[in-house]
């Protein structure tokens, strides 16, 4: 319960003099009143009036830490330390110059804990959702051996890499969804608002509408009485969906083996995946981290969980006495060239080099497929939506192309 309340910060209001005796006012975090206070005097600060914050009836939603700003905080820190800063110090400027106050928070709570006597390890591991047991192994791999500025840059370079490669995935797979759901929300506006106009048209028409014209009025007429079923349907099937993946580990096994399937997607997943199982290993590796213990938080870092499956068998195989290329050639999942690298950097003992380089390879791979993709689905977004949009047109043209052809 202790530890509970030694992590917990608050906002406090305050009123002092500073060292010429002037009055100044301001706001300052802090886990406790008398932490304050204590903090406001070794800033040179006598203090009159300290009193907790307020907090709004209906205060703003709190802002969540994102891995975007946990990469940028390692940056910072490795620069802190590597300029000589004391840690607890680095904690204070980076954490006061943030402008997400959950971070902010989150930053303050841990100085404290260090400030307090605990490792810098021992204070990222009460955050697990913002920091993972890879990263706190690769803090604590740098305590242990003397060589927290040497980690801090490789942890920093590893986040950056990572939440770039997860950046360009994320993009390789916004584009086909949003050209289904534009396409998607434009059939179903043209039905449920347009095609009635038509409809009404050739009610005194007086001949046989065409084939394609009936469907498409049908349709529409589906549309008009049920659309609030078919999207409410399309919704849920998409929730149950996504709820069904993270509830069952088969559901989740069987999604991840169909996306690694699909073309050109499936190849940006496939190289995005191995990038980030070479640059976690090759980062855990070269931190003095044994590889059987490395291969658990590799796994975890995959974002696949074929892969991570696949992870876990090699580090069982590992553990028993296999080379890690033999198990790797076993998965039946890493390509040749990715084998041969790891055998390479075995025989000469430069693993975490070679895996370095294997990285840098898949990394710029999908990079370059990302942007391929992105120029590929450009005409195919007209080329779909001008397929749906203009056989719906024709549908409602051709009745009068008819009666023109009778006249």
């Amino acid at each position: 319960m202790a530890e509970k309340a030694a992590r917990k910060i608050d906002t406090f209001v305050w009123e002092g003099t500073n060292k010429q005796g002037a009055r100044v006012k301001g706001e300052l975090q802090g886990a406790n009143l008398t932490l304050a206070k204590a903090d406001l005097r070794r800033q040179g600060i006598s203090p009159l009036k300290v009193k907790k914050k307020p907090v709004p009836l209906f205060g703003k939603r709190k802002k969540r830490v994102t891995p975007k700003d946990i990469a940028v905080f390692s940056r910072q820190l490795s620069v802190m330390i590597a300029a000589g800063v004391p840690l607890v110090q680095s904690f204070e400027i980076v954490g006061r110059g943030h402008e997400n106050p959950t971070m902010q928070e989150l930053l303050l709570s841990i100085k404290n804990d260090v400030e307090g006597g605990s490792s810098l390890a021992e204070a990222l591991e009460k955050h697990p959702l913002q920091f993972d047991e890879l990263y706190v192994n690769l803090v604590r791999a740098g305590e242990q051996g003397g060589i927290l500025e040497a980690l801090m840059n490789k942890i920093a370079v590893y986040k950056e890499k990572t939440e770039a490669i997860k950046g360009k995935i994320k993009k390789a797979l916004f584009y086909p969804t949003a050209v289904l759901v534009v396409a998607f929300i434009i059939t179903a506006i043209l039905l449920i608002f347009v095609i009635p106009q038509f409809e009404s048209l050739f009610q005194g028409f007086g001949a046989d509408l065409p084939a394609l014209t009936k469907m498409v009025i049908n349709l529409s007429a589906i549309f008009q009485k049920w659309w609030w079923l078919i999207f409410g349907g399309l919704g849920g099937a998409i929730y149950a969906l996504i709820e069904a993946k993270k509830r069952s580990k088969a559901m989740q096994h069987f999604f991840d083996r169909m996306l690694l399937k699909l073309p050109v997607i499936g190849a940006i997943l496939n190289k995005g995946a191995i990038a980030r199982f070479a640059r976690t290993l090759s980062t855990m590796f070269a931190a003095g981290v044994p590889l059987v213990e490395a291969m658990e938080s590799v796994a975890g870092a995959a974002g696949n969980i074929v892969y991570s499956d696949a992870i876990l068998r090699i580090r069982d195989e590992v553990s028993t006495g296999t080379q890690l290329q033999q198990a790797m050639r076993n998965a039946d999942l890493f390509p040749n060239m990715v084998v041969q690298m790891v055998a390479i950097g075995e025989e000469a003992g430069s693993l975490d080099t070679m895996l370095a380089k294997v990285a840098d390879f898949y990394e710029e791979e999908v990079d370059n497929m990302v942007d391929s993709l992105s120029s590929l689905l450009e005409p195919m977004i007209m080329a779909i939506l001008g397929v749906l949009v203009g056989g719906l047109v024709i549908a409602m043209y051709l009745p009068i192309f008819k009666m023109g052809s009778v006249v």
